[in-house]
């Protein structure tokens, strides 16, 4: 049985890595978020879901600091953080991987990565996070002199999340990763993905292949206009008529 939208994952119990709490951002006269809850238990990988306009991508802005939220609040490790500047958030330990990647298209690969890692000071702990990101993407190190303006779309993608990664982020939110992507580099970014929360970060997923999404995730919230209508471990997702038929192509 799906859950209320407002109950928690299971694994929640006490105090989560990530809680929204009533959450209502705008842009300008457009409210894109009304009052949306919910949490993200440490070590998890919670899936949002739902149509385009949706809120998805807005919910991400809201918690990274990209689009403040009017009202409600947003606490990391018991700490609130909505109000705290972008940079701020990232030192707390939150890295955002935006939808379309947005990496600096003039760098090269590799210094495209040193600016994920621009909160840091201790070298040696940056030169072992770029050993970490070649683990997870050998072809970056390959590259590593090219412009990111020369990649293909995958390995732009892989670029975007090792960029992420060189902030040593407890929580990482992942925006559309598969967008634009050939079904293998889908395959492959979704290893890579399932391989980053092996090794101990906490991912907050948006992504519009809801198969692909809910055969990761531990948690998954449906989100509609704004709002949050269902709510559910990932199998309970995957055998709902609603999500069946909205989100995976199923009758």
């Amino acid at each position: 049985m799906l859950a209320r939208p407002e109950v928690a994952p299971k694994g929640a119990s006490g105090q989560p890595l990530l809680a929204l709490d009533g959450i209502e951002t705008y842009y300008g006269s457009i409210q894109a978020l009304k009052g949306i809850s919910f949490k993200v238990p440490e070590g998890s990988i919670v899936t949002l879901l739902g149509a385009n306009g949706a809120g998805k991508s807005t919910t991400l802005k809201s918690i990274s600091g990209l689009v403040p939220p009017t009202r409600g609040t947003v606490a990391f490790l018991g700490q609130r953080i909505d109000g705290l500047p972008s940079e701020e958030i990232v030192r707390l330990g939150i890295s955002h991987v935006p939808e379309g990647r947005e990496l600096f298209p003039e760098l090269t690969v590799l210094e495209n990565l040193k600016m994920g890692a621009y909160t840091r000071r201790d070298k040696k702990a940056i030169q072992r996070g770029l050993e970490r990101v070649q683990e997870h993407f050998p072809i970056l190190a390959e590259r590593r002199s090219q412009l990111a303006a020369t990649l293909s779309g995958g390995e732009q993608q892989m670029l975007a999340i090792g960029r992420a990664l060189m902030a040593e982020p407890k929580l990482m939110l992942l925006d559309e990763p598969s967008l634009g992507l050939a079904p293998m580099l889908v395959a492959e970014i979704f290893r890579i993905i399932r391989e980053i929360h092996e090794s101990g970060t906490t991912v907050l997923l948006v992504e519009q292949n809801a198969n692909k999404a809910l055969s990761i995730a531990d948690y998954g919230y449906v989100l509609e206009t704004g709002t949050i209508s269902l709510a559910g471990d990932s199998q309970q997702l995957l055998r709902d008529d609603q999500v069946r038929h909205s989100y995976l192509g199923q009758r």
